[in-house]
């Protein structure tokens, strides 16, 4: 009997929902996020969206909620209780900073997430070999705990070499657990339990100061959902591209902190699959910001560490750039009269100005309401009718101050945010050594397809897929993923000092521990998947890169080829010759859910007629621009631009010089006029 499911996707200005029933079809919603308590948006788009809760067999969402927590700065206090010695590690960090402040004479590094008084030493070491240098003093702990008493909601307990071994750290965390009932009480071996202590440490504090708020909001989303009498099961989108059980995302709020874009690269990994697409760069435009990725050969760059809010933050996560370039974006003159656009955003309350929901600055989408690029008689998100009067007077009162006429600062607004999203790409296109020409654009987000052409052109890119519901495609994606989660175990030694039993034995061992995750529970053994790879490093390097195994046989030999192969893809060059060494293997646990089956559409009669046409500006003149309803468009219709193609959730603006068409899934494919490109092979449909 066919799963079924509903994916939600919590947006700092909408909430989308996609219903999947037992016959496989679709059934897309979109409400008002309700930023306060996402819980209230949630039950109303389930509430609008699913005809009834009690069928539901799983619920799977992305929210911001541990992204906000960070982000906002207003926290609940927190301790943390370390070895003696190192109370000042979370403070002292290291030498290096961020490439974006690396020549900042402004940078100051934010305060630590702990205060120094709220940091306590206490007696206890282990050596790098896992061996007890001093036992663990429980009589200290004891004090700690009674210093700490109810002044803080939260304890990160991060002991020296616990990677190694954790049972300091474990008892530790269940005497501060008996003695503090009312506290959350994380340990750095559970969370990240890998080597350098700095970054664990750092990890593991965002994790106590996320468990509260996680618990809370993922307490009240459960007993909400209970009241309501749906009991599916509840899933929750993590930073590594896959979904996460209820209890544990409760234990490890810190694997959520890109739960919210994550789904969207998810929905156009399956899309651009079935449409035969594999070397793609998706671009995720809702109302506050703008989210890309790089995918070439179908697989998403990932990254194991990176910097949240300023802090190290270690975990497989999707390698994401965020730039603050939104439809509620904001749009806005300094004292030099410079047009600036965001990262400022008017979000779900007041929204834009065109919302007529008392919001009074200019934004991007009031700006494309200018321009005639959206047009009023269609209802944003089922819901919201756009005021071209109210859009007119806010970009005009900004107009008025910059001496520019209203329409002229209107493009001007566009322009700005496409070129704010062009940077974001280029930094992790140009500046990384890859051409985007090369690659093609997938465009979502209920703005996404609205910006697709301009960006292409500032890119230099050829093709653009707009996926089918690219306003709901992040919540379509939460249903696509499958259940993951990362395994790691340091594990530092030469190669040449290890031989392939001792390298099977490592990944079996891996993969037992992927097996007793209580997130694959139930799961028949087919269903159960294993991804390795090795972090290695020349010797007496300090960092290295992540090498992941093509096969489940390995040896020393073929580790040796794959490092050598990866190192000279990423720096050019390699030496055959370097002692090399492995330093930690990381596991991906994947348990497969049932996936929304591609539908295809009818036979379209070629040549698409145009509903409407509208007055539009595009640099600098206004024409007649064609109007399409996408959903008269069958596979295989054609048109050309100047287009709008519009639809529930999403306008696509199809610029003049490029053509678009209906491919048999339903998606849209944009190309300039006279070129082809393709970015991959037909395949199969996902299975």
């Amino acid at each position: 009997m066919a799963e079924i499911a509903v994916g939600v996707d919590v947006g700092g200005t909408f909430t989308d929902l996609v219903f999947l029933d037992s016959a496989g079809r679709f059934q897309l919603g979109k409400v008002s996020s309700t930023p306060d308590n996402q819980t209230n948006g949630i039950l109303a788009g389930l509430s609008a969206t699913v005809p009834d809760l009690q069928c539901l067999n799983r619920l799977a969402h992305g929210t911001t909620v541990s992204t906000n927590a960070m982000l906002q700065g207003a926290r609940e206090p927190i301790a943390l209780v370390t070895t003696s010695g190192f109370r000042d590690a979370i403070e002292i960090g290291r030498t290096r900073r961020m490439l974006s402040s690396l020549y900042d004479p402004a940078f100051i590094r934010p305060a630590p997430l702990v205060p120094r008084p709220l940091r306590f030493e206490v007696p206890e070491r282990l050596l790098a070999d896992g061996s007890i240098l001093v036992p663990l003093d429980e009589d200290a702990l004891a004090t700690v705990a009674a210093r700490v008493g109810t002044s803080v909601s939260a304890i990160a307990v991060c002991f020296l070499h616990s990677w190694k071994d954790a049972r300091h750290e474990r008892r530790a965390a269940e005497i501060l657990r008996m003695a503090l009932p009312h506290a959350y009480v994380t340990h750095s071996a559970d969370v990240i339990p890998e080597f350098r202590e700095y970054e664990r440490f750092s990890t593991t504090v965002i994790n106590a100061l996320l468990l509260p708020v996680m618990d809370r909001y993922l307490a009240a989303l459960h007993r909400t959902l209970i009241d309501a009498g749906c009991k599916a099961q509840v899933l929750t989108m993590s930073s590594a591209g896959g979904t996460l059980d209820l209890d544990t995302v409760r234990r490890l709020p810190v694997r959520t902190i890109l739960s919210g874009p994550v789904g969207g690269i998810a929905g156009a990994l399956w899309v651009a699959g079935t449409a035969g697409v594999d070397r793609f760069i998706t671009c995720d435009m809702g109302g506050t910001s703008t989210d890309v990725c790089v995918i070439e050969d179908g697989r998403p760059a990932l990254i194991n560490e990176t910097a949240f809010a300023g802090y190290p933050l270690k975990g497989l996560q999707y390698d994401i750039n965020t730039v603050g370039a939104g439809g509620g974006s904001i749009a806005y003159a300094e004292a030099d009269n410079i047009l600036k656009v965001g990262p400022r955003s008017a979000g779900a309350v007041p929204g834009p100005a065109s919302y007529g929901r008392g919001g009074d600055e200019p934004t991007v989408t009031d700006a494309n309401v200018v321009l005639g690029r959206l047009g009023g008689s269609r209802r944003l998100g089922g819901a919201i009718t756009l005021d071209a009067a109210r859009a007119t007077a806010a970009v005009g009162a900004l107009a008025r101050r910059l001496g520019l006429g209203i329409k002229e600062l209107a493009e001007g607004i566009v322009q700005v945010a496409v070129a704010r999203m062009a940077g974001a790409i280029r930094a992790i296109t140009v500046e990384r050594g890859r051409d985007p020409i090369d690659f093609a654009l997938v465009a979502f987000g209920g703005a996404g397809p609205m910006h697709a052409c301009d960006l292409a052109e500032e890119l230099g890119i050829r093709e653009v897929l707009v996926p089918i519901c690219p306003g709901n495609l992040s919540a379509l994606g939460l249903l696509a993923s499958d259940l993951r989660q990362e395994l790691v175990r340091t594990c530092v030694k030469p190669l040449h000092e290890i031989d392939a039993v001792e390298l099977a034995a490592l990944v079996k061992a891996q993969d037992e521990a992927g097996r007793a995750l209580p997130l694959l529970a139930g799961l028949p053994p087919e269903r159960v998947r294993f991804e390795h790879a090795f972090d290695m490093r020349y010797a007496r390097q300090a960092f290295e890169i992540t090498v992941p195994l093509t096969t489940a046989s390995i040896t020393p030999a073929m580790l040796r080829a794959l490092f050598l192969e990866t190192y000279r893809e990423l720096y050019g060059h390699a030496d055959p010759d370097g002692v090399i060494e492995i330093v930690t293997l990381r596991s991906i646990a994947s348990g497969v859910t049932e996936k929304p089956a591609p539908q295809e559409l009818a036979p379209g009669v070629g040549a698409a007629s145009p509903i409407d046409v509208r007055a539009v500006r595009f640099r600098g003149s206004v024409s007649a621009w064609s109007v399409f309803d996408r959903q008269d468009l069958g596979a295989s219709a054609r048109f050309e631009g100047p287009a709008i193609v519009e639809e529930a959730n999403a306008t696509t603006i199809v610029l003049p010089g490029w053509k678009g068409s209906v491919d048999r899934w339903g998606n849209l494919r944009l190309t300039r006029l006279g070129e082809e490109h393709h970015h991959g092979k037909p395949s199969a449909p996902p299975a």
